[in-house]
């Protein structure tokens, strides 16, 4: 969807330190075979649990964005492990210790493109709702044993823990920190292909409970059944196809070709992952997006978009008229991809 007055006013993250792939291997955390070829250098390992990350993120989005409570209309929170309770709703809790406003409070649950998917939403949300109205999106996970571990749950991929945070603005929307150039959401495009989601679920039966199928969770096994079943080929195939789609519905709703986009933001997967899915199919260059900084941080679960719009915001890189593409891709199959651009005519 094209957007006319939706502005990114305020982001915020929250990165705990991070440990060396190196030294995690020294350690027997992990094998050198399940990190060499991911070209990931570290990622970040927190102690707190995810929505408490979460809730620290979307406190600092909402100070930098000059939002009060009052202002939020509605929160999104994204995940995709587990949130530390069960029969329990964690965007209430972000909602209750962030804003402490009584506004709709939701969960998005799209695994790795929960974050993408929840700005999609939230900007359409929004862009029914009078100007000068917000939207605040977090997201939250720490891939912790014995549930999940982040070295060999999903080969090719080393997961990093973190909160992450925006807040979205109908107009009035010139942002709040301290007078810098504004945020424009161009567009924002989500597509799905459901044949694909074999792909998280094998052939295994249906359990009663979680953690029946394996302790900790193996992502693997899942996705070989459902590749013996599709064909390689037409499996790598789709999943091109499906982000393309996306990428090429963000740049023609934002009314933009992808040699207009200055930066990308994709993804913290591994290097051959990226190299099928996004930098080959898409002609991106590596150069141009966020995926060097990220191979520090690790994937964020549902929060890469928003972290690594963050970082290019916080190191200047995305100068006055630049414009970034962001893309996510999560199991189900759904893609989606957003265009912001900085521009200093905000609306007032």
């Amino acid at each position: 969807m094209e957007y006319e007055d939706i502005y990114v006013t305020g982001i915020g993250r929250h990165l705990p330190g991070a440990i060396e792939t190196a030294d995690a291997e020294a350690r027997g955390l992990c094998a050198r075979k399940d990190v060499w070829r991911t070209g990931v250098e570290a990622v970040c390992v927190a102690e707190q649990a995810p929505p408490d990350m979460a809730a620290d993120a979307a406190r600092r989005a909402m100070a930098d964005a000059g939002a009060d409570p009052t202002d939020i209309d509605l929160i999104l929170h994204a995940s995709v492990h587990y949130q530390g309770h069960d029969l329990w709703a964690a965007a209430s809790y972000v909602q209750r210790k962030a804003v402490g406003n009584a506004c709709p409070a939701v969960e998005v649950n799209q695994q790795s493109n929960g974050g993408m998917a929840a700005i999609e939403l939230a900007a359409a949300f929004l862009a029914s709702r009078p100007a000068g109205r917000r939207a605040l999106v977090s997201t939250g996970d720490r891939f912790a044993l014995p549930g999940f571990d982040r070295w060999r749950t999903d080969p090719g991929t080393i997961c990093g823990d973190g909160g992450t945070a925006l807040v979205l603005s109908r107009g009035n929307a010139l942002d709040g920190r301290n007078g810098r150039d504004a945020l424009r959401l161009r567009s924002a495009v989500s597509v799905s292909d459901p044949d694909l989601e074999r792909l998280g679920r094998g052939a295994r039966p249906f359990a009663d409970a979680p953690l029946e199928a394996a302790r900790p969770i193996d992502a693997e096994a899942p996705r070989e059944q459902a590749v013996s079943e599709l064909g390689f080929a037409e499996v790598l195939r789709r999943l091109q196809e499906g982000q393309a789609r996306a990428v090429e519905g963000a740049l023609s709703e934002a009314g933009a070709e992808q040699a207009d986009v200055d930066w990308f933001v994709l993804p913290h997967l591994g290097l051959p992952k990226m190299n099928a899915q996004f930098f080959e199919p898409l002609g991106i260059e590596r150069e141009r997006t966020t995926w060097d900084w990220g191979r520090r941080i690790g994937h964020l679960g549902a929060g890469d978009q928003i972290a690594g719009l963050g970082e290019l915001v916080a190191s200047g890189r995305l100068a006055p008229g630049g414009r970034c593409l962001l893309a996510g891709v999560g199991a189900g199959f759904t893609y989606s991809a957003a265009v912001v651009e900085r521009t200093r005519d905000a609306a007032r």
